[in-house]
């Protein structure tokens, strides 16, 4: 059985469109474009030198996978992340693309729950998703991840798109790690628990203190 880990970079305010360039995604009339670029120099700070090494797999959504596969492929191995992307498996929740020209690249087959269900049971290691804002609130709606590993940059944006929607339930997130960066970053990794009402019971004496 593999964990499913989703990897997001966010502004304090949950923002995640358009973190890499002015024309990444314009979508809603976003005029904020790159605003993650000047933080990224500083990002090894707290990435591990072994980055992907228990990857098993990743996972993208169409838009992701496009911008993805125009810049990796590029990169060369000595980048530990542009290695374990080139080498490891990668599928794809798309119904407008059938040839993925980056090597290793499947399209995911049927229903993608279903689809990212039947890759979690198959195997070992950790399958990452990576943006994809959409299919990951899919995954998370479905209870189908098991961690989450956040990059906050110190901004506040105000508009565009949000990783965290609507949820059927609320569920609690246990803190595993935490480090930050000489300009600000702070890397969270947690692990998705039961539902919060359940995991965290709250004592009436809790409850008339808040």
């Amino acid at each position: 059985m593999r964990r499913l880990a989703i990897v997001e970079f966010l502004s304090v305010d949950g923002v995640m469109q358009g973190l890499g360039s002015p024309d990444e995604d314009r979508d809603g009339g976003f005029e904020h474009g790159g605003w993650g670029v000047p933080f990224g120099a500083a990002l090894g700070e707290v990435l591990s030198p072994d980055v992907g090494a228990q990857t098993s797999a990743y996972v993208f959504g169409r838009r992701t996978y496009e911008k993805m596969a125009a810049f990796w492929p590029n990169r060369p191995d000595t980048d530990p992340m542009a290695a374990s992307l080139n080498s490891t498996p990668k599928y794809v929740a798309t119904r407008t693309l059938a040839d993925l020209a980056w090597s290793g690249a499947t399209v995911l087959d049927g229903e993608v729950l279903d689809a990212v269900s039947a890759l979690k049971a198959d195997g070992s290691g950790t399958i990452v998703a990576l943006g994809s804002g959409d299919l990951v609130r899919q995954l998370m709606s479905a209870g189908l991840v098991d961690e989450l590993r956040l990059f906050v940059h110190p901004l506040l944006i105000g508009t565009g798109k949000r990783l965290f929607g609507g949820l059927p339930s609320p569920s609690s997130l246990h803190l595993q790690d935490i480090a930050s960066t000489s300009l600000g970053t702070v890397a969270l990794t947690y692990s998705v628990g039961e539902w919060f009402s359940s995991a965290v019971p709250v004592t009436t004496a809790q409850a008339s203190a808040v």
